[in-house]
């Protein structure tokens, strides 16, 4: 009778454990895109997707190249990374970061009259345009998405003060792709900054500084191991 209650309990507690790993998570793997606000400090190791390499601690790619648009043609170049599109690359991706579109409007109308390129990044509807395409097809490959937003200044003079409204429509578009997908989520860092507050920014205002990396970071975290499940 005793070896039965003991080739029971081994039983009972082999199915537990099967049962336990069963549930167990594998490590997130991420891929991320993008432009400057993804590669500052890299060279310390305190970029975006470095601080969220540290606070999921799973498998973060990083393919975003600083100065990198949407709307880039030259053909060499642009498969090096600075077409952001063609910074993707197949692979298990559970998630795929993506942020950009500033440099476009920044760089490519000066956030002046930007009406038709904004809607070649995106349409009014998020149908359409760079930007959806290339979500589309990570969603093809089986991968969330997570769009990340641009940082808002604090109130303070900034060189890209100018083009508010023009980021603010822009991400209002992806805000509302985002919304026709369950796989796809818009990460805004528009509320990040306080009034008057510097700290979040680097000193040229534009670029996120070490603190502004890891608060975007922390947020990007909460999305796709919310969505790990």
């Amino acid at each position: 009778m005793r070896h039965i209650f003991a080739r029971f309990g081994l039983a009972a507690a082999c199915i537990a454990f099967l049962a336990t790993a069963g549930h167990t998570k594998e490590p997130l793997r991420i891929l991320v895109l993008g432009d400057s606000f993804m590669t500052t400090h890299a060279i310390s190791n305190q970029a975006v997707p470095d601080q969220l390499q540290k606070r999921i601690g799973g498998q973060v790619q990083s393919r975003a190249f600083t100065g990198a648009r949407f709307r880039y043609n030259l053909p060499l170049s642009g498969a090096l990374g600075m077409n952001i599109s063609k910074q993707y690359r197949d692979g298990p991706w559970d998630w795929v970061v993506i942020n950009g579109g500033g440099n476009d409007l920044w760089l490519g109308c000066g956030c002046m009259r930007c009406k038709r390129r904004l809607n070649k990044l995106i349409s009014p509807d998020g149908t359409r345009g760079e930007i959806p395409s290339l979500v589309a097809k990570a969603r093809r490959a089986g991968a969330k998405v997570a769009f990340v937003g641009y940082l808002r200044s604090p109130g303070m003079w900034s060189p890209i003060e100018h083009c508010k409204a023009e980021g603010d429509a822009l991400e209002g578009r992806i805000a509302v792709m985002a919304q026709r997908d369950n796989g796809v989520t818009f990460v805004s860092l528009a509320d990040m900054v306080p009034s008057g507050d510097r700290s979040f920014h680097a000193a040229d205002m534009i670029h996120p500084s070490i603190k502004g990396s890891a608060a975007a970071a922390a947020r990007i975290a909460k999305v796709v191991q919310g969505g790990n499940s």
